[in-house]
């Protein structure tokens, strides 16, 4: 089964509105083997509306239309549907109904622009919005080049009050364009609807996160296993900036045995890149970081200069962070580095705020100050000035520190401890290992921020996910 999403609106393609619907659609088709073959956005025009519904119901089986359902004059999809089909107008008594209540729980006139929500095209099956006052209205149509199945002795209709659907039918779902009442449609109506529809076609899912790698020595590294995966597994990159998602897609009839197939893969290429898989599906770096960290009954803080305390709020997004993340500190002067990280006055004067030597400070003080097993410390230029050639604007210091158990101090070596990068001392806190690392990130000051977030937690995962942490 293919589909087509269109999402109305002008707000949309002047960049006043984010379409968040379409990807959102698109993410939960797909997972029921509905292959969404175009996405379009379109403007409130009627001519717009109607050319593009044309196009589509030529090229997919389902169109699915958010938008233009409000009652103001602007909101003129329902209308443009009904001249489509030929229709007319009629009052929906159960939709009706339930806008009258709408307002009347909120205290506000029932007034005539708002009854005109539950008029609807006679011919549409109407899905009740529980959450709103705009209906969701499906259409079927026998339009040219239909490539539904026919449908088995069980599969004679999918509606009720006598509206009959076959199988060689196309169907258009028009639906309100808020999110919140799209989705609740989505998954209380119209994805029920298109699953009975589909019938036991399989799809299996399944994405492996990985970082530390670009996307091209990925593919070099991954080649002969790719290459070998069976016909009806697909493989498909999708980079980001500093990781890799890898999506397999498994298709057939016996969604089991496709689960089955797609983890045996996953199997073998973790012999391949399994130091560089940090987790699959909805999992996050901050997610697998805290997992270990928690496993290991230890504490996490952070030294921020020039991410601003984005790290911490990373590391905060997910659920009983509270049970291994102590806090952060957002040292963006250097009188703050030194009141609060001991960062001294002597380092700062000689090597600069953005340099390796403040970092790995600010790395060991906070360890000491904030009391953990683990920190991350970052300093750098985020631009778009203050760069020199010496230091040029997206410089960036990253540090990672831990605190070296004593159970860990038989297997440590001087060797170990003094190569490149990686700083390994003992004081009054015991040993502290800190690992510092240089990177320029030519981006904007945002995007700078946002890279070197995504970088010192890949780091960090390293050093906590390593054989000897």
């Amino acid at each position: 089964m293919t589909a087509h999403i269109i999402n109305i609106g002008d707000e949309l393609l002047i960049g006043q509105v984010v379409n968040t619907n379409a990807s959102w659609m698109a993410e939960e088709l797909n997972k029921r083997n509905i292959k969404v073959t175009n996405i379009s956005v379109i403007s409130d025009g009627g001519d717009d509306i109607r050319s593009q519904l044309e196009r589509s119901l030529s090229e997919a089986d389902v169109v699915l239309i958010t938008g233009g359902l409000g009652p103001t004059k602007d909101d003129i999809t329902k209308s443009v549907l009904c001249e489509f089909f030929g229709d007319t107008l009629v009052r929906h008594q159960q939709t009706y109904d339930n806008v009258k209540k709408f307002f009347e729980r909120r205290g506000l006139p029932f007034t005539e622009i708002n009854q005109a929500q539950a008029l609807v095209p006679s011919k549409c099956k109407v899905l009740v919005n529980e959450v709103g006052t705009a209906p969701c209205m499906v259409f079927t149509t026998t339009y040219p080049q239909a490539t539904f199945k026919q449908p088995s002795s069980k599969e004679t209709s999918i509606y009720s009050e006598g509206q009959i659907a076959s199988l060689s039918e196309k169907i258009v779902i028009s639906m309100p364009g808020v999110p919140f009442e799209m989705k609740w449609l989505m998954q209380n109506s119209v994805l029920p609807l298109l699953q009975e529809r589909l019938g036991g076609e399989a799809i299996v899912h399944k994405t492996i996160l990985t970082f530390g790698i670009g996307e091209s020595f990925l593919a070099d590294k991954i080649a002969d296993w790719e290459d070998a995966l069976p016909a009806h597994i697909k493989l498909a990159y999708l980079p980001e900036a500093g990781k890799v998602r890898l999506r397999l897609s498994a298709y057939g009839a016996d969604h089991t045995e496709l689960e089955r197939e797609v983890a045996e893969q996953i199997v073998k290429l973790n012999t391949i890149i399994g130091e560089n898989i940090y987790g699959y599906d909805d999992d996050t770096i901050s997610s697998a970081i805290g997992k270990m960290v928690n496993r290991r009954c230890a504490l996490l803080a952070t030294a921020e200069s020039c991410t601003g305390g984005l790290i911490a709020h990373r590391i905060t997004e997910t659920p009983g962070s509270s049970a291994y993340f102590k806090g952060g500190i957002v040292a963006y002067s250097n009188e703050i580095k030194e009141q609060l990280l001991g960062v001294k006055h002597e380092t700062l004067e000689q090597y600069g705020a953005v340099s390796e030597e403040t970092a790995i400070e600010m790395a060991r003080g906070c360890l000491t100050k904030m009391g953990v097993d683990y920190a991350i410390a970052t300093t750098g230029i985020a631009g778009p000035t203050g760069g020199t050639d010496e230091k040029p604007r997206g410089l960036v210091y990253i540090a990672v520190a831990k605190k070296i158990r004593n159970e860990e101090l038989g297997i440590r070596n001087e060797a170990h401890i003094l190569s490149p990068c990686l700083r390994g001392t003992s004081g009054a806190e015991g040993v502290v290992e800190v690992i510092c690392n240089r990177y320029v990130f030519t981006t904007t000051r945002q995007q700078h921020q946002e890279r070197t977030a995504n970088q010192a937690l890949f780091d960090l995962y390293k050093l906590v996910q390593s054989r000897k942490s």
